[in-house]
């Protein structure tokens, strides 16, 4: 009996270290907002993860990308601000594999809260080898 216990208790202490670990979010994540003009936009989330720190960027369709700061990890929820023209907007995250939930918000009544949902980016494929290049033509045969 003292076995089945000793086995069930490190298969749960195994089971809730992997949900405590943090996912990385280190990469490139895309999301496509709605316009306040009915069109959409697509905007890329560079992230940087080093521990429990969050760095990066986000680039819209127009202009320089925007520095990340503040950005925090803990486990598979994230939070970090990206400020311009005098407004922050504070960024609430939850990571579950190659998906980011997202909500926003500012202290500004003039830029409304948003649910956005990441999609992680797709490294390229690497190019295919070049096919080997075909033998020679036989030399000419002299009769």
């Amino acid at each position: 009996m003292k076995k089945i216990l000793a086995i069930c208790a490190v298969l749960a202490m195994t089971l809730f270290a992997g949900k405590a670990m943090a996912a990385d979010v280190t990469g490139s994540w895309t999301t496509t907002m709605q316009t306040q003009d009915g069109n959409s936009t697509q905007i890329t989330f560079n992230f940087k993860q080093d521990g429990a720190t969050l760095t990066g960027t986000v680039a819209g369709p127009m202009g320089d990308p925007m520095e990340i700061t503040n950005g925090k990890v803990d486990g598979d929820k994230f939070t970090f601000d990206v400020s311009f023209n005098n407004l922050t907007i504070h960024h609430n995250c939850t990571v579950d594999g190659d998906t980011i939930k997202m909500s926003t918000k500012t202290d500004s009544g003039d830029f409304p809260a948003m649910e956005l949902t990441l999609t992680r980016a797709k490294a390229d494929a690497p190019a295919a080898p070049a096919a080997p290049a075909p033998p020679p033509p036989p030399a000419p045969q002299m009769l």
